[in-house]
């Protein structure tokens, strides 16, 4: 049986789907995109903020299933502009130390008209 992971840390899903979810040893991160989890507004007005902001939001949901960011063993992002490709790149392996398997493309359009989203698979139990 899955468990469903749920932190106040993190953006409130806005649609019907958990933050994460926990199956065996394995942490399933919904996407998420660059929202201010107290404000629930868009944080962030170029492509480096908006990562931040991203890479927080996941580090709060893996923090609260147990896990962290090191443990991840794989990551799909999404941008809107395959133009901010190395900008985006430079933020996310301050975050991804290990570097996990990735997909990355870019999308027509984003939730809210972000620029970037990030979904994390990650081991739980291995938070390094």
């Amino acid at each position: 049986m899955s468990e469903k992971i749920s932190t106040d840390k993190a953006p409130a899903a806005i649609g019907p789907y958990s933050q994460a979810v926990v199956t065996g040893n394995l942490v399933f991160t919904s996407g998420q995109i660059p929202l201010n989890p107290e404000t629930g507004v868009l944080e962030g007005d170029n492509i480096t903020e908006q990562t931040h902001r991203v890479c927080k939001n996941l580090e709060a949901v893996l923090t609260a299933a147990g896990t962290s960011l090191k443990s991840a063993v794989k990551t799909v992002c999404f941008l809107s502009d395959i133009a901010d490709f190395a900008a985006f790149n430079e933020v996310y392996s301050q975050y991804f130390t290990e570097k996990p398997a990735r997909s990355c493309v870019a999308v027509k359009d984003l939730p809210k008209g972000a620029l970037v989203e990030v979904e994390v698979i990650a081991e739980r139990g291995n938070t390094q």
